[in-house]
C-alpha cells in the first residue's frame, strides 16, 4: 500500500470518504512508515485530528518536499483537484482513492477542466470494475478495505444486546447533490418523508426509536425544521461520537446510499435503502440491502411526496 509509493508523500483530502481510507492506511503502515506530508481541510481534517496523526501543511508546502502524491476524489472541495493539477505539473505521481460507487468521471473534472491521476485506488471489486469501465487507460489497483474491517470490529465491540421490545434505528444521512426533478426540497428531505411514510412496511412504530445521525459535511441545524414537523414520532439526532457506536445501538440502519449502509450490512444490521420511487435507484452494489421503493407504486408514492407531511 503506502509503502509502494514513494516517499515523502503528500497526503491530500477533503472529504471524509476517502479520508477514511487513506488514514486506516497510514495506521496499518506502523513505524516508521512512509514520511508524509498531510495536507487536510474539512471532514478530512476533522478526522484526522481525530486519529492524532498530528500537524498539516498548506498544499504548496504539502506537495514541495513531496515525492508523490495520493488523493482523495471528493466532490465538496477543489482541494484534491487542484492537488493533482499541481503535481502533473511538478512531475510527481499521482494516485486518487474512490471511496464509493458514483459519479467517478465528474471526480476529476472542475470547470471543464479534467485532471485524471497516474493510478486509481479502491477498497472493493465492485469499484474496481466501475472504475477500470470508466478511465480504460489508467491502472485501477484494489486494495484490502481496512477502514471496513476496524468500524466492523469497533461495532462488534460496542454491541448494545439489552432491550426492553421494539427496534432500534438509525438513519445515516447524506446531501443528494442529484436534482430528482422538480423536488421542493433537497432529495434527503424527499428521503426522509418516503421512509417515515413506509414505516409500517418495515414493521416499525410511533414509538420504535429513530436516530438521525448528521453527515460530516452537514451544517448544524440542518434537520431541525424536519425534526419539529416529525414530533409525534420518536425521533431525535443520534448523540454518539463515533459511527461505530451508532451502529452498535441499531438493530436497523437506514439511508439512501452512504458509505456507513455499507458498514452497518457488514456488521450484520438489517439495512434499508429510502431512495424514493421517482428518484436513480439506489447505486450500493451489495446484495442484502432492502430497497424500500421496490413494493411501493410509483404513482403512489409521488402523490403522498407532493402531497404529505407527517407532522404531530
Amino acid at each position: 500500500m503506502l509503502n509502494d509509493l514513494a516517499n515523502p508523500l503528500a497526503i491530500v483530502a477533503h472529504d471524509a470518504g476517502a479520508a477514511n481510507h487513506l488514514i486506516a492506511w497510514i495506521q496499518a503502515a506502523g513505524a516508521p512508515g512512509p514520511a508524509l506530508r498531510p495536507c487536510l481541510a474539512g471532514p478530512a481534517l476533522a478526522l484526522w485530528q481525530r486519529a492524532g496523526l498530528g500537524p498539516t501543511l498548506a498544499l504548496e508546502e504539502a506537495l514541495d518536499g513531496a515525492a508523490a502524491l495520493l488523493s482523495g476524489t471528493g466532490w465538496a472541495s477543489d482541494l484534491e483537484h487542484t492537488a493533482r493539477r499541481l503535481a502533473r505539473q511538478r512531475g510527481l505521481r499521482s494516485v486518487a482513492v474512490i471511496d464509493h460507487w458514483t459519479n467517478y468521471p465528474s471526480r476529476f473534472e472542475r470547470a471543464g477542466e479534467v485532471v485524471l491521476p497516474d493510478e486509481i485506488w479502491v477498497a472493493d471489486a465492485e469499484a474496481a470494475a466501475l472504475a477500470r469501465a470508466a478511465f480504460g487507460a489508467v491502472p485501477v489497483r484494489q486494495q484490502p478495505n481496512l477502514y471496513l474491517a476496524a468500524q466492523v470490529a469497533a461495532v462488534h465491540a460496542a454491541e448494545v444486546r439489552s432491550r426492553e421490545g421494539g427496534t432500534r434505528v438509525l438513519y445515516v444521512l447524506e446531501p443528494i447533490r442529484d436534482a430528482w426533478g422538480s423536488l421542493a426540497e433537497p432529495g434527503e428531505f424527499a428521503a426522509l418523508d418516503f421512509f417515515v411514510s413506509r414505516l409500517p412496511a418495515l414493521g416499525l412504530g410511533a414509538r420504535d426509536p429513530i436516530r438521525l445521525r448528521p453527515h460530516p459535511s452537514d451544517p448544524p441545524g440542518k434537520y431541525d425544521a424536519w425534526l419539529a414537523r416529525h414530533s409525534r414520532l420518536d425521533v431525535a439526532l443520534d448523540a454518539h461520537a463515533g459511527l461505530a457506536e451508532a451502529l452498535a445501538w441499531a438493530d436497523t440502519v437506514a439511508g439512501c446510499q452512504t458509505y456507513a449502509m455499507v458498514v452497518a450490512l457488514a456488521a450484520r444490521r438489517r439495512v434499508v435503502s429510502t431512495v424514493p420511487p421517482w428518484a436513480p435507484a439506489c447505486v450500493l452494489p451489495q446484495p442484502g440491502i432492502v430497497h424500500l421503493s421496490v413494493s411501493t407504486p410509483h404513482t403512489a408514492v409521488e402523490r403522498h411526496a407532493s402531497t404529505t407531511q407527517v407532522s404531530s
